[in-house]
């Protein structure tokens, strides 16, 4: 029976035959017989995986078969055919034992060159480990490989050489000393075996062989070492069979016969340099990409160590921004708080507790009603709503103390509006007025008196003032007649003067009561206008009403007296030849804007519009017009007269009826009052 070596794994793809020896050839303590029989294939494994398989006789083997060995069997470039019947000479020529020894020696640097691929993946180790043990197994003068550079030339990375002949290492060759042919063909997997590189038949051109002639080269075996598909650099692939270089051996001394084991050992030795390349090109690769994630991760890990500072930093000079705040605001006699939309306390300053008699905890997340009282929440909770929904309130309230007094308080909300406009919460300001509240007191009563005192008086001189204006105590003269008209005048002033004092002063006492009754809207207005419309002609100012039969539960006089103080002001204030409107419209109280709408099914208010053609009214002072003595150019108290009284009456007015007032003006283009009335 007759044997072959295979490597294992690649029957299918490959075919290495050695040498036909009988079975009974002693194989050393290396080889382990598996199974045995003259019919059956013998199979002796080999460590690293190497087998030996029984074969049938050549002239058994299939066609396939055949053709697959031709196929994957080197063959020289431009060697004679006779070549072939040299070479199993030279093998014939050789005894079973040496050849034994040889294919021993095969398989050791096999397993060696395989063991260091599957160990190392340092390519120059393994490239310097190939050249050192082919050169001492074929006894050859060099052994070198050769790597081709893009642009045609090419430099030895790797070589082992005897110390009588000149080493190329790292040496580079130019474009020249690698045709552009023998590229292509090795490019297809080529093997080239020059048994003497002088003989003609080897088609090696002068020039070319004056430069081998100087490495002192008779013989050389050139293999090709391709890249795989599956090699990759840079993450880009390679095309199929690309040439990356070759495994060249020399022999210097005189010419050499190629042996068929030494090709097949050869081009076995490329095909395990070409897996140490993937696998080289595959480990740059990876650290390519692991210095990139590297880069990334140390990217990630500064931005994140910064973020963290700067969150450190922000959360440490927040902390410092707070116990300034809570100082700040612990030192301020007043309420200061910050309220969410559900109505719970989230802040609050050392004031609450002081004022209430309660620990912040106390207040901290309870609600307005548990913290106020029903009574006092009851009165604030129409301006907690209207702050909730995005409007700026301040009004008065009375407050329950800690030892059961009660303290008048200006409060303030302003909402708190999220990144979405909507509102989250509100500030809450509340400052202590009973002070203020004592002056106001102080100085209502003051006036109250004078008033009454001065009322009397006034009465008298103004009843003598207008006997005497008649001429029945004497005719005077043209001076004197002017001189008395003037005291005339400014009586009557003063007269006015006290009687709205004492008007406000009484409503804000609450010692006028209001006669209300159901009355019409339109009569009121019909009412106010025609008391109005003489002193309308004397300053040649047009009046305008629209009347609007709307059911009202009012005190007539007191509204009739709202709308002539508002007619008299828009009359005083608009140039001649001017126009003053009266209008109303019923409108929803749930109406935000300052419009009149049409009437509607669950319509509540009436709205009541005085618009005039005046200068207007600066912004700042919008507010501030309805507070007493209060004008906005107090030289025109002079010019138009008015006591500065008629729209703080109006306003109380407006009050006690549970309506509002208000104004809105642009400079130059004159100014309009409403004021709203419940039906």
């Amino acid at each position: 029976m007759e044997i072959d070596v295979y490597q294992l794994g690649t029957l299918d793809t490959s075919y290495y035959k050695t040498q036909s020896l009988p079975i009974t050839q002693h194989w050393g303590d290396l080889w382990s017989i598996i199974g045995k029989g003259s019919n059956a294939p013998l199979k002796i494994l080999l460590q690293d995986g190497i087998c030996l398989m029984s074969k049938r006789s050549s002239s058994q083997r299939s066609p396939q078969h055949r053709k697959h060995k031709t196929q994957t069997t080197p063959t020289p470039l431009q060697q004679p055919s006779q070549d072939q019947s040299q070479l199993s000479q030279n093998r014939l020529q050789q005894s079973p034992e040496n050849e034994l020894w040889r294919q021993r020696q095969w398989v050791k640097l096999f397993s060696e060159v395989t063991f260091k691929i599957r160990q190392s993946l340092q390519l120059k180790e393994i490239l310097r480990a190939t050249v050192t043990e082919v050169q001492r197994l074929l006894h050859a003068d060099r052994v070198l490989i050769y790597q081709v550079l893009p642009d045609g030339s090419g430099k030895t990375i790797s070589e082992a050489v005897l110390p009588a002949y000149p080493a190329i290492l790292d040496l580079e060759f130019p474009e020249e000393a690698f045709p552009q042919e023998y590229q292509q063909l090795y490019a297809m997997g080529r093997v080239r075996a020059i048994a003497d590189v002088h003989d003609p038949t080897a088609g090696l051109s002068d020039c070319l062989i004056a430069f081998i002639d100087q490495l002192q080269i008779k013989a050389k075996l050139i293999v090709p070492i391709l890249q795989n598909l599956n090699a990759h650099t840079h993450s880009q692939p390679i095309a199929q069979n690309q040439l990356w270089g070759l495994l060249i051996v020399h022999h210097c001394d005189r010419p050499h016969q190629w042996m068929e084991f030494e090709l097949e050992l050869m081009q076995q030795l490329a095909d395990q340099i070409s897996i140490a390349l993937a696998q080289a090109q595959l480990l740059e690769h990876l650290e390519e990409v692991v210095a990139v994630r590297t880069a990334e991760l140390k990217d990630l890990n500064h931005n994140l160590q910064q973020e963290i500072n700067d969150r450190m930093q922000a959360e440490a000079a927040l902390r410092k921004s707070e116990e300034q705040l809570r100082l700040i605001t612990n030192a301020l006699p007043v309420l200061i708080a910050y309220v969410d939309d559900r109505q719970q306390y989230r802040f609050n300053n050392q004031a609450y507790c002081d004022w209430l008699g309660r620990s912040p905890g106390e207040i901290y997340q309870s609600h307005l009603q548990a913290v106020w009282g029903e009574d006092c929440y009851q009165r604030m909770q129409p301006h907690v709503e209207a702050a909730l929904s995005g409007q700026i309130v301040t009004y008065e309230n009375e407050i329950a103390l800690k030892d059961h007094s009660c303290r008048p308080v200006s409060v303030t909300y302003i909402p708190h509006f999220n990144e979405h406009s909507t509102v989250i919460g509100f500030f809450a300001l509340a400052s202590d007025i009973s002070d203020h509240k004592a002056i106001e007191r102080m100085k209502d009563e003051f006036i109250a008196v004078v008033s009454h005192e001065l009322r009397t008086p006034l009465t008298s001189l103004h009843s003598a003032l207008k006997i005497l204006t008649t001429g029945q105590l004497g005719v005077l003269s043209a001076d004197g007649q002017q001189l008395l008209e003037i005291a005339d005048e400014n009586a009557e002033r003063l007269v006015h003067l006290v009687n709205n004092v004492l008007d406000l002063q009484r409503i804000e006492a609450g010692e006028v009561k209001m006669e209300k009754q159901a009355c019409d809207a339109a009569a009121l207005m019909m009412q106010a206008t025609d008391a109005m419309q003489l002193m309308a002609q004397q300053h040649r100012i047009k009046l305008v009403v629209q009347p609007v039969a709307i059911q009202l539960w009012v005190d007539a006089d007191y509204i009739v007296q709202a709308l002539t103080n508002l007619l008299s002001n828009a009359i005083k204030f608009s140039p001649p030849g001017g126009t003053v409107w009266l209008a109303v419209a019923v409108q929803s109280s749930k109406a935000q804007g300052f419009k009149a709408t049409p009437c509607e099914a669950h319509a509540s208010e009436a709205l009541f519009q005085v618009r005039d053609e005046g200068q207007g009214i600066p912004f700042d002072k919008l507010e501030r017009i309805f507070e007493r003595f209060h004008q906005v150019d107090s030289s025109d108290s002079r010019k138009k007269g008015g006591t500065g009284l008629g729209l703080a009456i109006c306003r109380e007015i407006i009050e006690q009826h549970d309506g509002k007032i208000w104004a809105e003006s642009r400079m130059s283009q004159g100014s309009t009052f409403f004021f709203t009335l419940p039906l």
